[in-house]
């Protein structure tokens, strides 16, 4: 192996331990994750194998890597959703096995009772466990010599997932309970981030004049692809929420009452709401090139559009301002933040106004379907809304987080 390949290696290992040594870094949650899934599955598989000698004894791992969950809460959810659907499975069988016998037609009906059973909204994500448990029961009842031994191996399939679910519990409750606070802040990073850099690419080359029609269709579809990312977000921001919920890191006890995510929610769905008045403005700026030769030969663009779209070009570059604040969040500095936020959302004010003078003096046509100046000018404002509100938002969040609205 060469000199340069060596080294290259070595650099891959010390970037994924820098990466480790970041509390927060997704190598650090993995590794942990699987640490501490591969101690509850060796836990499990001692008390079930080496202390009860069970006939199934792999019931007590699976189950147990199965709860080592992203949040305490939602091991405690699932754990019971989840004994639940096995104890449902096994109950199927029980009835129907000890009173029909172990054939085709009794297996026929144990998986269309199940089946029904494992719809159970109750039961969410772990409903098909029913149906899981049940033929994994049957097979079990099958190879049992008499009535009370088939009894008897049913019941310990119930045991040894309690067991198993019990020991993935407590080894995330007990062993670096999984804290997501920060998970909020970072999809409010995530949007903002979007924002800014989309703005970023078009605010120069509306300063220039009119952009061409694959530069506008370019930033549509780039507009048009932030569903996943919006998604993301708003799962991240749950997460957040949840995994303080039972939580018994002192951190978490601590925050329990002080954090209510309503600003990092509100300020979420405003940035939401602005990605779709980006949006409205892409795809008017692209519909501008449908019917270019008729714009040409009756309006005359190139007099009126392109002192419009440099003054939309400077608005845009103040929301960019803005969205550069947003996409580094932290609460830690919120107060320092808020107020940067609010002076950047007065400079992004002064510059919408200064949009709705410069197509007052030009005499365009806000009426006009034909013409973008419109819907830009509507955008502008709801824009210019949605940043007020939420330096506003972020303001008294800041301003009160002593008093239980600090948000994380």
């Amino acid at each position: 192996m060469s000199d340069t390949a060596t080294g290259e290696k070595w650099e891959r290992v010390a970037d994924w331990g820098r990466r480790l040594r970041r509390p927060e870094s997704s190598a650090r949650r993995s590794l942990l994750l699987i640490l501490k899934s591969a101690l509850a599955a060796t836990v499990s598989w001692f008390v079930s194998y080496e202390l009860m000698n069970a006939t199934s004894p792999a019931f007590a791992p699976f189950s147990a890597v199965l709860m080592v969950q992203v949040t305490v809460y939602q091991s405690v959810v699932q754990s019971l959703r989840y004994v639940g659907a096995v104890a449902a499975g096994v109950a199927v069988q029980a009835v129907l096995g000890l009173s029909a016998g172990p054939d085709l037609v009794t297996f026929a009906l144990v998986a269309l009772v199940a089946l029904v059973i494992s719809r159970w909204r109750l039961l969410g994500s772990q409903g098909s466990q029913v149906a899981t448990a049940a033929f994994f029961a049957f097979a079990t009842y099958t190879g049992a010599s008499s009535d009370t031994d088939q009894v008897k191996e049913l019941g310990q399939i119930v045991l040894l997932v309690l067991i198993g679910s019990a020991v993935g519990v407590g080894v995330n409750v007990l062993i670096a309970p999984p804290l997501r606070y920060r998970s909020a802040e970072w999809g409010i990073r995530a949007l903002a981030q979007e924002i800014h850099d989309l703005l970023d690419t078009m605010a120069p080359e509306l300063g220039e004049g009119a952009p061409d029609a694959d530069t506008t269709q370019g930033w549509r579809d780039r507009a048009d692809r932030t569903g996943t990312l919006i998604s993301q977000s708003r799962e991240g921001l749950r997460t957040a929420r949840e995994s303080l919920r039972l939580n018994p890191h002192p951190w978490a006890r601590r925050r329990r009452g002080t954090l209510t995510f309503e600003a990092y929610d509100r300020t979420m769905e405003a940035l939401v709401r602005m990605i779709s008045q980006v949006t409205a403005i892409t795809r008017s700026l692209d519909l501008q090139h449908q019917d270019e030769k008729q714009q040409e030969e009756e309006s005359g663009p190139d007099r009126d559009y392109a002192p419009f779209l440099r003054a939309y070009a400077t608005f845009l570059s103040s929301v960019v301002d803005f969205t550069e604040i947003l996409a580094t969040l932290d609460e830690d500095h919120l107060r320092d933040q808020a107020g940067r936020l609010d002076e950047a959302a007065d400079g992004l004010e002064r510059c919408r106004r200064e949009v709705v003078r410069t197509t007052e003096d030009r005499g365009l046509s806000l009426t006009d379907p034909t013409e973008p100046y419109g819907v830009l000018v509507v955008e502008a404002t709801r824009l210019s809304e949605e940043c007020r509100y939420t330096a506003g938002v972020l303001g008294n969040s800041a301003e009160n987080g002593s008093s239980g609205s600090r948000t994380a």
